[in-house]
């Protein structure tokens, strides 16, 4: 049995969807990080549980020709890109098989398009949610060390657009004059808990957000004139109140410094406002090449009642008005709904209906109304869809579901529930929205096998 602290030297088999390499050692699993498959290599033992360990590579005999060795490894350890020792296009092909063997056990076998890469596989983020804490007496900004509450300071984010890195450090040195105090999670005490930013890819514009900690910030008024004459391309100021002891974010209240409440920014020709509060694809570039495949998956016509589940802001629903007859959305978040509906009148688009609530039960309303919708476009969270939504919008007898989905487990899930329902699946399109991690985002498209 193997202890804590033991050395050993081994050969990766494989490298696990959380981008850890593995290996047995009679027969018991061991979890290696920045390990690649076929490396020999010495490990230590990290920790030992009941049913596996983890461990740390000590030494490497060998190295896969798929590493990417031009890297600062503190990438890895806070979990920030637990892709990118590998070489991009290596990427790629881990995770088109990561989808397949996924997609497999839950009996979907159909054939899966190669996976669309990213227009760009660095610095391609356009949200940044920072931690601020104190290591050693000085404030800082990073990411956490894998499963753990320690920053690694960080000035080089690796995926964020470089703007934001630019401004992050500047941020993080007016706090550090204005002496205001980095939050301390232990003591629930200091100010600040988080930098977070927006950046409009398209309309250049920048949303800074600092998450504090109190309902009183010191230094506001100092704060403020620094960021107006050091951070020029700043175009909105926030402070998002977050006063609770959570690991959520952002809190609930919002209070405008300078600048606008919202951003703006365009995906294929449409523009949308977007609030501090609100979902949007953090790569635009491949948004654009998603929504694209999205709308040529659903065939569409200028007869077609389209309903957008999940709608959030209204992107989807947005970017497919002037193709189709009538677009209805229904998102759960009251805020969502409102820019959703004023995104709508930005892109002069008459045809497009967002109601509030939960998808499910907005849909029974939508029958007795007589609204007969013949294709749906779901783009759920991770969780993927309830099994009320299911069968509600299998009620509903589209000709065709398209489902984006941003987690291939809860995906698998969710084809099987339709195709015992009476839907085939036609086409698998996986998209690489977020190089360097192990995220993957797929297009299906489920037809009515009666239709």
């Amino acid at each position: 049995m193997i202890k804590k602290n033991d050395e050993l030297e081994v050969t990766i088999s494989e490298l696990t969807y959380a981008g850890l390499g593995f290996v047995k050692i009679n027969e018991f699993p061991v979890f290696i990080y920045n390990a690649l498959p076929d490396e020999k290599v010495k490990i230590k033992i990290l920790k030992v549980l009941k049913k596996y360990a983890f461990a740390r590579v000590l030494e490497f005999y060998s190295l896969s020709s798929d590493r990417n060795q031009d890297l600062d490894y503190s990438y890895l350890q806070t979990g920030l890109a637990p892709l990118s020792h590998l070489k991009y296009p290596a990427q790629l092909i881990f995770k088109q098989n990561q989808l397949k063997e996924t997609l497999h056990k839950f009996g979907i076998n159909e054939n899966i398009e190669p996976i669309v890469a990213s227009p760009e596989s660095m610095h391609y983020r356009n949200k940044s949610q920072i931690p601020v804490r104190s290591v050693k007496g000085q404030l800082e900004v990073g990411f956490f060390r894998s499963h753990s509450h320690h920053l690694v300071p960080t000035e080089d984010f690796l995926l964020q657009e470089p703007i934001i890195d630019k401004n992050t450090i500047l941020i993080r040195d007016i706090l550090r004059e204005e002496q205001i105090p980095p939050y301390d999670e232990e003591n629930q005490s200091g100010v600040i808990r988080n930098i977070m930013f927006r950046y409009g890819k398209f309309s250049k514009e920048l949303m800074l957000v600092l998450v504090v900690n109190k309902k009183k910030i010191p230094s506001i008024s100092n704060l403020t004139a620094k960021i107006k004459a050091r951070c020029p391309e700043i175009t909105s100021f926030i402070i998002n109140y977050n006063l609770k002891n959570t690991n959520v974010i952002l809190g609930p209240k919002n209070q405008v410094i300078f600048g606008a409440d919202y951003l703006t920014d365009k995906i294929l020709e449409n523009t949308f406002k977007i609030s501090p509060l609100s979902f949007y694809q953090v790569n635009p570039l491949q948004t654009e090449n998603l929504y694209k495949i999205a709308a040529k998956f659903g065939d569409l016509k200028e007869t077609d009642i389209v309903m957008d589940a999940y709608s959030g802001i209204g992107t989807i629903g947005n970017t497919l008005a002037n193709q189709v007859k009538q677009v209805i959305g229904v998102e759960s978040i009251p805020e969502a709904v409102e820019d959703a509906k004023e995104n709508a009148k930005i892109n002069q688009h008459k045809n497009i209906r967002y109601d509030l609530g939960k998808a499910e039960e907005v849909i029974d309303k939508w029958i007795e109304e007589g609204i007969k919708v013949n294709k749906i476009f779901v783009d759920p969270p991770r969780k993927g869809l309830a099994l009320n939504f299911i069968d509600q919008s299998v009620k509903m007898q589209p000709k065709m579901i398209i489902y984006v989905s941003c987690n291939p487990a809860t995906l698998g899930r969710d084809l099987s529930l339709y195709q015992e329902r009476g839907y085939q699946i036609k086409k698998i399109q996986p998209v690489d929205m977020f190089p360097q991690t192990a995220h993957i985002e797929t297009i299906v498209l489920l037809q009515d096998a009666k239709s």
